[in-house]
């Protein structure tokens, strides 16, 4: 992808994260973005990433940390992964799906692995179409914008309900 496709956009909005266990993940609308939190002193030669078009394996100190089919295809040779301060993992992946300008990965792995609460979900949802409004609309900054589109509801659940129910988990 040349670069001055790239938007970018992320790095002015910040990024709606899915916490797991083991580090989190986010999205934009072309790539996967993954961190592991490592032990310290964790070495390059310790961690092995291993994706194929539709699967991953991360292990660390021959430790499966995740393993399993990707919520939805990716290009396996663009994938970057980098050991940043021998304590963190970042990997990136390239989504295949790209020119589908609804999808969404709602889970990291199949079967809901790693699938961000609904509050998050809906974030996410809402920063991947201001992201595209982004690149559909280079001279604008959509960054800071406000949407008011009604995303699929779960029912018994509204956006600040579930925001009061998340603050109320954070204090």
């Amino acid at each position: 992808m040349p670069l001055d496709n790239l938007s970018h956009f992320d790095e002015r909005s910040g990024v709606v994260s899915c916490r797991t266990d083991w580090g989190c993940w986010w999205q934009t609308v072309h790539e996967v973005h993954i961190e592991v939190n490592l032990s310290k002193n964790t070495k390059a030669k310790d961690v092995s990433v291993k994706v194929r078009a539709t699967e991953i394996n991360c292990t660390v100190c021959k430790e499966v940390v995740f393993k399993g089919q990707l919520y939805s295809t990716v290009h396996p040779d663009e994938t970057v992964w980098t050991l940043e301060d021998n304590t963190l993992l970042s990997i990136v992946l390239a989504k295949a799906d790209v020119a589908l300008t609804d999808e969404i990965w709602v889970s990291l792995l199949q079967g809901d692995m790693y699938r961000p609460d609904p509050f998050t979900l809906h974030e996410m949802r809402t920063k991947l179409d201001l992201e595209r409004f982004q690149i559909e609309n280079p001279g604008f900054d959509f960054s800071h914008a406000k949407l008011s589109k009604s995303y699929d509801r779960l029912p018994g659940w509204s956006v600040n309900t579930t925001k009061k129910n998340k603050d109320e988990e954070e204090t």
